[in-house]
Order: C-alpha cells, then sequence, then structure tokens
C-alpha cells in the first residue's frame, strides 16, 4: 500500500480553504468567508506521560468574517481496518479541552479506491430513557462513493487532484486523467501544478503507454492544446537527461508538426524539412514553444 498521509497534508496545507469548502461547506454558508487560517500542534497532550502518542492527521483553525472559529480535524484513512471512531473521540475532546472558543468538527476522509464489505462505525450513542450520556459522531467522506463525472465542472484544484480516488468506469480512466490535468492545470500556479500532476499520476498509477495515449488526445484538441506542449516540454528535459534511445527527438519534431497542422492546416514544406532535419534538443523546444504561441505561420521562425 502507497504512503499517502505525508501527501494528503500537504494538500490540505496548500489548499485550506478549497478543501473545506469541498468537504465541509457548511462552514462558510453559515459563516461568511475566511479570514485567517492556522495550523495547530498536531499532538494532543498525553493524560500520562505513559500513554502512547496521539498524532493527529490535520487540524486547522479557521477564523470568519462572522467571528466564528472552527477547529477542523482532518484524519486521512487508506485502510479503514486501523480506524478507530474511540480514538477520533479523544482526539475532539482534547482539542476541544485546548480550544474551548472554538467549534471542533472531527472529519474523516477514506481514501481507499474499493468497496467495502462492512461500513465503518460512525457514531456512538449512549442513552437511558430521556437522558443522553453521550452522542459523538464524525463528517464521514469517502472518496470513492463519489462519482468523478459529476465533478468534472466544479473549479476547485483539490477536485481536480483528488478525481483518480473518486469512482469511474474502467472505460472512463483516460477521461478522468485527463479532467484532473487540464483542470488543475487551469486553476493553479505551474509550481503547483509539477508538485500536484505526480500527485495524481502516483494515485492512478498511470503507465508510460497511457501517458503517451494521453498526450496524443490532448494534442488534437484546442482546448488542451497548451496543457499537451507544457507536459511534453517537461518531458523532454526530463528524458533528454536519459538519453535520446526512446526516440524522443523523433516524437517531439512529430508533436510540432501536428501542432502548427492542427492551428494553421497545410505547413510550408520548407518549415516541416527544417524541423526534421533539427536534432537540438533546446531547438526542438523553442519550436514546440512558437507552434502554441505564434498568431499566423508566417511568423514562425526556423531560423535560429
Amino acid at each position: 500500500m502507497k504512503p499517502h498521509d505525508h501527501n494528503f497534508k500537504n494538500l490540505f496545507l496548500d489548499f485550506p480553504e478549497e478543501t473545506l469548502n469541498l468537504f465541509f461547506p457548511q462552514a462558510e454558508q453559515s459563516w461568511g468567508r475566511v479570514l485567517d487560517v492556522e495550523f495547530v500542534r498536531q499532538e494532543p497532550k498525553k493524560h500520562s506521560l505513559s500513554d502512547a502518542s496521539l498524532e493527529l492527521d490535520m487540524p486547522i483553525l479557521f477564523k470568519f468574517e462572522n467571528k466564528q472559529l472552527l477547529l477542523w480535524l482532518v484524519e486521512f484513512q487508506e485502510d479503514k481496518g486501523k480506524f478507530s471512531i474511540y480514538k477520533l473521540l479523544r482526539y475532539t475532546t482534547d482539542l476541544m479541552e485546548a480550544h474551548p472558543e472554538a467549534l471542533v468538527v472531527p472529519t474523516v476522509l477514506f481514501t481507499d479506491r474499493k468497496k467495502w464489505r462492512k461500513p465503518v462505525l460512525q457514531e456512538l450513542h449512549t442513552q437511558l430513557n430521556d437522558r443522553l450520556f453521550l452522542h459523538f459522531e464524525y463528517v464521514f467522506h469517502k472518496l470513492f462513493d463519489l462519482n468523478a463525472r459529476d465533478y468534472y465542472n466544479v473549479n476547485n484544484p483539490v477536485v481536480k487532484i483528488l478525481l483518480p480516488k473518486m469512482r469511474y468506469s474502467k472505460e472512463e480512466r483516460l477521461e478522468v486523467i485527463q479532467q484532473a490535468y487540464a483542470g488543475l492545470f487551469q486553476l493553479v500556479s505551474s509550481g503547483l501544478f509539477d508538485k500536484y500532476v505526480d500527485f495524481i499520476d502516483t494515485y492512478a498509477e498511470i503507465g508510460e503507454q497511457e501517458q503517451e495515449t494521453l498526450y496524443e488526445e490532448m494534442i488534437q484538441h484546442k482546448e488542451t492544446v497548451m496543457l499537451a506542449q507544457y507536459i511534453r516540454d517537461k518531458g523532454m528535459q526530463q528524458g533528454m537527461q536519459q538519453g535520446m534511445q526512446r526516440g524522443i527527438l523523433k516524437k517531439a519534431k512529430e508533436d510540432i508538426i501536428k501542432i502548427l497542422e492542427l492551428r494553421f492546416g497545410k505547413i510550408p514544406s520548407k518549415i516541416i524539412e527544417q524541423i526534421n532535419r533539427t536534432d537540438d534538443p533546446e531547438i526542438l523546444n523553442n519550436f514546440l514553444k512558437q507552434g502554441v504561441q505564434i498568431k499566423t505561420i508566417d511568423q514562425f521562425d526556423f531560423i535560429l
């Protein structure tokens, strides 16, 4: 099983408001926009020094314009067998004691992509006649219960990153990954895209052949050709460092010609000949960028 805690913690650290909007939208609906976000200490105090450490996955303190404080405790679970509602109750009461001014909302995000034979316990309840002694529940989310197609048009980078962890058919797999790539590319900076495209690749377990198929699909459409160019540019630079044995130069030339033909129709033979004669990766990279940026084919500068 792949390690996941660190990746998901980074996701919440980079996009705290976006994750809150996705998994607990009632907060902003009730109290207005977020004014401040604070990541509080992750380890609750011990009741005894001999107690085992209880590490909280992600407690986040939000301050809203209507002066409400929400302490959002998020726990990530890839293996539901390791989840304990009793441990979560202890986490929650420790935070309530430490932050009495805040509303503490425990949330558990189950991230495994499989059907469950048995559900997890979602509440604790102790009552005698009309006297209630204890009621505890948490916000429950299982990503695999969400239908990926329903989230294609949601403009939230966290949604795009998590699409491969949602439910989809085998036939939809490449479309889901493409939607994740394209949506994330439109919503975040290049630095965050580079960081979280690896997250998408990791959890979708994308193979080399699938990456080529995705690229071929994206380069055929005007709305994704910029993304295809960016991915190929990044891949070219990495590939050149690893050697030319996989024919990346030949593929790059074909891609440049495809982009030009997609945008401008029939291309002058002298341009095609120059592209095919060039084996310099830096020049080919420049040609690739020109293919996306120029307004007319006459602006293509093949004499560099």
